[in-house]
């Protein structure tokens, strides 16, 4: 599918002179591992092409199929220009145009009645990943610091994960590097479908496979990355700690555990041979839905086989024990003393690996004590919060009427009319058609970043590369004009993109000892400075001790949400190929290709039992609310699990319903994340 898109879109350029062509170098900004150093072509200002860059070491030369197509994102004709203001009712999505001067002068004037009101607090950013850029990202949040507003705790995806590995290795994630990948004799892909959401880990993982390496993947459900796998082992959603534990029990059995790197690196491992013990091969093989004899060879290669590498997923998280799963499987590497050796150890981020100075950028030295905490994924109670009322709600980097948990708490609180609502964005989204005002956003075309990446180590710079269209402006241009009218004066609110990156490199972390600004926009993208054969735990974690945390040990948690004879199927919602979370949702060419209309996957024994053909229309019901869909049946889904591939813009589906209709605010064991993996549903015919 990807090469015939690349194949339409060079057809299209080779019709233009090469004289009128540029071509310019610039980064992905979309919320995914590989951040693609990039070539685009232009034609005066219009972008006509978008490819990797073929010399990057990681990149090298193909963007996914979600990328190719942002030629027509960036020449969208729905595109916002102007900035506009609300005419209808909340909802409605009726809007007429109005200046910028105007336009910021009475957001700032609302802002203050609603903090004489209601106090600073009742201010709330909500925001997150929409680009990855840390100028456009996070520096807006300086306003609202200095403001002293709310501080939304940025939970929606990552934070359960990180809290698992955390807990383990300490603070600043480090993993195996993804070149390293090549040396690796055993791979487990567990919770993560790489082709989709990791593509660029693909080439490494065919060079390890040439010189023999096998490769598994472990997850509910059967798609790309299972297939381009050599061996599926279909899990039951859920059970991944018990598995983990299992295959630590059989090691531990054995004697194939490295018992000089734990005698030096980790602290007790009583706790943990005790929590093994608790998942003999039987038990954990009946509550996986997995074959014994299976999980006892491949835990003994496990044991065997140093150079093993086990790449795990943030999906595999978002359900009631997703923290203490991480923990149970990424523990493994530390067991066998894998992360000494080439190829083996885990990845799950390299984020912490770049050692900017993020003080002041974002305004963490403004930050005023005592500031309400508001968690991303209880966004409905917040704005419904009469104690507490939210008073001003800002949304930029995220569109949380299709991205949130419990849609419908949201949309209730969205209503308010008391509710000052400023969402700063490319299109009028869902989320868009409740705001009071609507700004048009620069895309990472039209603006300057500095980009880190949790998928490998090289930091990137991007120049803009053609003017803001319209009148778009950058987050941080916005949010340094709504300072200034509102009298707040440090010195960072009006950094300018390059004085950002400046401090942010201003840093005496050995990784970034040879990394200066000049370099870094010459160069456009440099791998930090580490060994070439860099081996991150191999003396140990990142905690002050260096141990690694073994205890407490993991455990496998007990749902509270079990299905029920009312709700007996459990509903997962891994990510589709077309689109990364709702963005690029909007582009027809990729809405086609995604079929046309959202769909759910269901097993053929569930649709027997629950009398659903293929290709029909069901209603998906939950404790929370409902959703009509479209059902494919099909084995790739395990019986008693559906499947919700890419999350839709609501708007653009049948009945107006997104997906999160389904899902509650309530938590997961470590990190307060999202339990979008963790839902039950009842499916029966429309």
């Amino acid at each position: 599918m990807s090469s015939l898109v690349v194949e339409s879109e060079l057809e299209s350029v080779e019709s233009i002179p090469s004289s009128t062509l540029r071509v310019l170098p610039s980064v992905c900004p979309l919320d995914c591992p590989d951040t693609c150093s990039l070539r685009l072509t232009l034609d005066g200002e219009r972008l006509i092409k978008l490819q990797g860059d073929a010399d990057h070491p990681i990149t090298q030369g193909f963007a996914c199929v979600k990328m190719v197509k942002y030629p027509q994102r960036q020449e969208h004709p729905d595109r916002l220009l102007v900035p506009q203001k609300r005419i209808g009712a909340k909802g409605e999505g009726r809007f007429e145009e109005i200046g910028w001067e105007e336009a910021l002068d009475e957001i700032a004037s609302r802002l203050r009645e609603n903090i004489a009101r209601h106090s600073e607090q009742s201010v709330l950013p909500f925001s997150y990943a929409g680009t990855m850029g840390l100028v456009e990202r996070d520096h807006p949040l300086a306003f609202f610091r200095a403001l002293g507003a709310a501080e939304l705790d940025w939970t929606i995806c990552a934070t359960t994960g990180s809290a698992g590995w955390e807990a383990n290795y300490g603070p600043q994630k480090l993993a195996t590097p993804t070149e390293d990948v090549a040396h690796s004799k055993l791979i487990i892909l567990w919770g993560i479908n790489v082709l989709r959401s990791h593509s660029h880990l693909v080439p490494w993982l065919n060079k390890a496979r040439h010189r023999g390496a096998h490769i598994l993947h472990i997850d509910p459900y059967r798609n790309e990355t299972s297939r381009f796998a050599d061996e599926h082992w279909q899990i039951d959603v859920g059970t991944d700690a018990a598995l983990a534990l299992a295959i630590g029990g059989v090691i531990l059995d054995l004697g194939l555990e490295d018992k000089d790197y734990l005698a030096r690196c980790a602290n007790d491992l009583e706790e943990y041979r005790q929590a093994c013990c608790g998942w003999p091969i039987n038990r954990a093989a009946e509550f996986c839905g997995l074959p014994a004899t299976r999980i006892e060879e491949i835990a003994r290669q496990i044991g065997l086989e140093r150079q093993t590498f086990i790449k795990v997923g943030y999906g595999m998280t978002r359900n009631e024990g997703g923290g203490n799963a991480m923990r149970a499987i990424t523990l493994l590497p530390a067991l066998t003393g894998a992360w000494q050796h080439r190829g083996g150890g885990a990845s799950l981020s390299t984020s912490g690996a770049f050692g900017l100075n993020t003080t002041k950028f974002s305004g963490l030295h403004l930050l005023k004590p005592d500031r309400r905490h508001i968690n991303q994924n209880q966004l409905g109670d917040a704005l419904n919060d009469v104690a507490a009322p939210i008073s001003s709600l800002f949304v930029f980097n995220s569109n949380p009427l299709a991205v949130a948990p419990d849609t419908a708490s949201i949309r209730c609180g969205a209503m308010r009319e008391d509710l000052l609502t400023v969402v700063v964005d490319h299109f009028q989204t869902d989320t868009g058609d409740y705001a009071d005002y609507l700004l048009p956003a620069t895309t990472f075309l039209e603006h300057p970043d500095i980009y880190t990446a949790y998928g490998h180590y090289y930091l990137q710079w991007a120049a803009p590369v053609i003017q803001p269209k319209g009148q778009c402006r950058p987050n941080s241009w916005i949010f340094q004009q709504l300072a200034k009218r509102m009298g707040l004066t440090d010195p960072v609110l009006s950094w300018s993109a390059e004085q950002i990156a400046r401090s942010l490199l201003d840093s005496p972390h050995p990784h970034l000892r040879t990394i200066t600004f000049e370099r870094l926009a010459k160069e456009r993208s440099i791998r930090v400075s580490l060994p070439d054969d860099y081996r991150p735990y191999a003396d140990g974690s990142n905690f002050p001790d260096r141990k690694i945390r073994f205890s407490p040990a993991p455990r496998q948690i007990d749902f509270r949400v079990q299905p029920t004879d009312e709700f007996p199927l459990r509903l997962i919602s891994p990510p589709g190929a077309y689109w990364v979370n709702t963005s690029m949702g909007n582009i027809q060419e990729l809405i086609d290709a995604a079929g046309g209309e959202p769909t759910i996957l269901m097993n053929p024994a569930d649709a027997e039992n629950y009398q659903i053909t293929d290709r029909s229309t069901v209603l998906i019901s939950s404790s929370v609310g409902s959703i009509k869909r479209k059902v494919i049946v099909t084995s790739d889904a395990r019986s008693g699990i559906v499947i919700a591939v890419g999350l839709w813009w609501p708007k653009l589906a049948p009945d107006k319903r997104g997906l999160n209709e389904l899902t509650s605010q309530n938590l997961t064991d470590l990190g307060g994340g999202s339990l979008f993996g963790n839902q039950t549903v009842r499916v029966e015919p429309a």
